[in-house]
């Protein structure tokens, strides 16, 4: 599906030369920073951000370059390309991360520049420096700023000195534990362990107390070699309750760097944001200016080239603190897009090419709100747990002149275990915040999804709630708010379920048709399903599982084809048809002279309703028999809770462990996921070991209960 891409005034061609340029085969080159042609750009990257640079791409007549791994053979960002490259196995070292594989694909492309993205590469110095050896324009900054922005302990120094506001901290060489943890205990807790070269939220930990310190500091660093190959770690104060709020930023090659306003992401689980909007809530223009000024100030120290974003935190009295420089485009670059009317990628390629910025400070408009909210697959339920697996439906709102969809997955794909779960962003603009809000709330209610859990329900949540509609917004909301974000489950209502059996009516009655107009006797009354019977009412009971109970429903089938429904001690009157928009089918019906039209998938065993009232779940039971082995794993056995590595093994066999104790350490997702005993007992044995794959819900130690010694009485 395509995102919506603003229109804008067009701007000088790209082909610009000049005397400090060089020709080769694959057309004019960037020498020692002169000016460049880029006509064909590798994207070093998949999913979303592939195919949000590609549209650009296309619309400005640049051709695009794919590369994939294993896992994304079939992906819609290799379908979207003008070419596709395969680069090895789903693991990223051996495809994404592997600076050598992407430039072998550049120079055999005849590409004349690579954007990177976000993650993997983007924040490479030795691949932006890989690619000015090879002659190939790398779309971002200068290696230097990279590698000055990129070491948040050299950032912090250069920040400093540039008069822009920072927090104290241990940024040392020195990287023992025992300095470590005496630098936090100097800084007091609770402090925050981060990976010098990380970004993300990856590489990055809270330890509250001195006891919980090394366990921390060692889970930061595994998850940074992981992602960054790097495990350098500074520590500083952790600010409680802060707003995380950032400025875009932008600059040439001639030396110009403006501000693109800010954005306010400071609603995030595990360091992750989930809902960015722009700009800040409740933040003055006086604020935003020298928010603004401070960011350029930033950018300028390094000699900055491109897009980039520099992160502050804000107390409450709106006191901001240099926190990082992330020397990329941002996830949620398009927020800063929609309130001034800009494509960021095509800055990015045009500076690139050597250009002047195509807008001056004082020509950029702050223009309304603009709320982008992250889908992911995941579990919120169960501490926001990634999840894989095949998107079975898939409807979103349609994009028009204010919404946008960046996604990189299409109805039938699969989210897989390599990467990030991020499905996609929904991003909506609004005249301000509040007709934003109304907006994403809505687009929300029709981003349906079939097939693994998602986040969508809880953005819901979040975005209703009174105090995140106020904009009172810190990184503490969920937290802070967690019981009105994650309510009780509600029943579904007599109304619900009836409409479920009537979708199981209706699709029950398609397939008896479809059987009999291809069998011998199609006019046979033992192929009618419309329940007619001689004199009287046909009428049959239906069982229906809600969560982990069952409702009967008693149908009588009426003869002007309604029925009647019996849910409990309420009879019901039903009608309806269903029928199909857009390749969706929804359910036109009427209960109790009530009409309505959710959409409907039935996949298996389990009717799924949506509508702009929320969406239900309801399942025909399964037989025992049929039923297989439960998914909680076998009796005494801790389960991988999805598809992984295993990190690190803690325990072996005959080892006593608590509740809570740590088994293993797992990597999925990207993320690191401790796994502990789910009782006391002693390890009877484990499954796996170390570097291993666990498939979902495979048991990964088998736990005993402890024998307990009895002493026996004297006779």
């Amino acid at each position: 599906m395509a995102a919506l891409i603003l229109s804008f005034p067009p701007l000088r061609s790209l082909r610009t030369f000049t005397r400090n340029s060089s020709w080769t085969k694959r057309g004019v080159r960037l020498v020692s920073g002169g000016l460049g042609r880029i006509e064909k750009v590798l994207i070093a990257n998949r999913g979303e951000i592939a195919c949000r640079v590609m549209r650009t791409a296309k619309r400005m007549g640049v051709r695009s370059v794919a590369v994939y791994s294993d896992a994304d053979r079939d992906s819609m960002h290799v379908a979207m390309a003008d070419e596709a490259y395969h680069i090895g196995p789903p693991a990223s070292q051996q495809s994404y991360l592997s600076m050598e594989k992407v430039l072998e694909v550049a120079k055999m492309s005849g590409s004349h520049a690579v954007h990177p993205g976000y993650g993997f590469l983007s924040e490479s110095t030795e691949f932006a420096e890989a690619c000015k050896r090879e002659g190939i324009i790398f779309i971002g900054p200068p290696s230097s700023a990279i590698r000055d922005m990129g070491i948040k302990s050299t950032s912090k120094h250069i920040m400093s000195a540039a008069g822009v506001p920072i927090i104290g901290g241990y940024h040392g060489e020195d990287q023992s534990d025992e300095r470590l943890q005496a630098e936090a205990a100097r800084i007091g807790y609770p402090v925050m362990i981060k990976a010098v070269r990380g970004g993300g939220g990856k590489g990055m930990r809270i330890a509250l107390t001195d006891s919980k310190f090394l366990e921390q500091l060692e889970s930061a660093r595994r998850e940074a070699r992981k992602s960054f190959n790097d495990d350098v770690m500074l520590v500083e104060k952790f600010v409680e309750d802060p707003r995380h709020v950032e400025v875009q930023v932008f600059g040439d090659m001639h030396g110009n760097a403006v501000y693109l306003f800010e954005r306010d992401c400071s609603v995030q689980r595990r360091h992750q944001k989930i809902i960015e909007e722009a700009p800040g809530p409740d933040i003055s223009p006086e604020v935003r200016r020298k928010l603004g000024e401070a960011a350029v100030r930033a950018a300028k120290a390094v000699g900055y080239v491109g897009a980039g974003t520099v992160e502050f935190i804000m107390d409450a009295q709106h006191n901001f603190y240099f926190m990082e420089m992330n020397t990329r485009l941002q996830v949620e670059h398009p927020v800063s897009e929609m309130i001034t009317g800009t494509d960021l990628v095509e800055w990015q390629l045009r500076v690139a090419a050597g250009e002047r910025l195509p807008l001056l400070q004082d020509d950029i408009v702050l223009r309304g709100h603009s709320f982008e909210a992250r889908i992911y697959a995941e579990d919120p339920n169960n501490d926001f747990l990634p999840g894989a697996g095949p998107l079975l439906h898939l409807s979103t709102p349609s994009p028009d002149q204010h919404t946008r969809i960046e996604t990189g997955v299409r109805e039938g794909d699969e989210v897989s275990a390599h990467y990030d779960p991020m499905i996609a962003k929904l991003v909506v603009w609004g005249e301000d915040r509040s007709a934003a809000l109304k907006k994403l709330r809505y687009c929300l209610r029709q981003y349906n999804i079939v097939g693994l859990n998602t986040n969508i329900d809880f953005l819901l949540s979040l975005s209703g709630h009174p105090e995140f509609e106020a904009g009172n917004v810190t990184t503490s909301f969920i937290p802070q708010h967690y019981a009105d974000l994650f309510p009780a489950p509600s029943a579904p209502s007599g109304e619900t379920i009836c409409q479920a059996a009537l979708g199981l009516l209706l699709q029950e009655r398609e397939h008896t048709h479809e059987f009999t107009h291809t069998s011998a006797e199609p006019f046979s009354p033992f192929g009618c399903s419309n329940g007619w019977r001689n004199n009287i009412k046909f009428n049959r009971n239906m069982t229906l599982q809600l969560g982990d109970k069952t409702v009967d429903v008693v149908v009588i089938y009426n003869k002007d084809c309604s029925y009647s429904m019996q849910v409990g001690e309420e009879v019901y009157h039903v009608t309806g048809e269903v029928e199909t928009d857009g390749g969706v089918s929804f359910l036109h019906c009427c209960v109790n002279g009530v009409k309505s039209r959710p959409k409907l998938v039935i996949v298996d065993n389990t009717v799924h309703l949506f509508s702009m009232e929320g969406s239900s779940q309801v399942s025909v039971p399964v037989p025992k028999y049929l039923a297989g082995v439960s998914h909680s794993g076998a009796h005494g056995a801790a389960v991988a809770p999805m598809t992984g590595t295993i990190e690190k093994v803690m325990v072996k066999a005959g080892d006593k462990v608590a509740v809570g104790d740590p088994l293993m350490v797992m990597n999925a997702m990207k993320m690191e996921h401790t796994i502990r005993a789910p009782k006391s007992g002693v390890i009877k044995r484990v499954f796996f070991s170390e570097g291993s794959q666990a498939n979902r819900h495979a048991p990964l130690v088998e736990l005993e209960e402890e024998e307990v010694e009895v002493a026996g009485s004297s006779q």
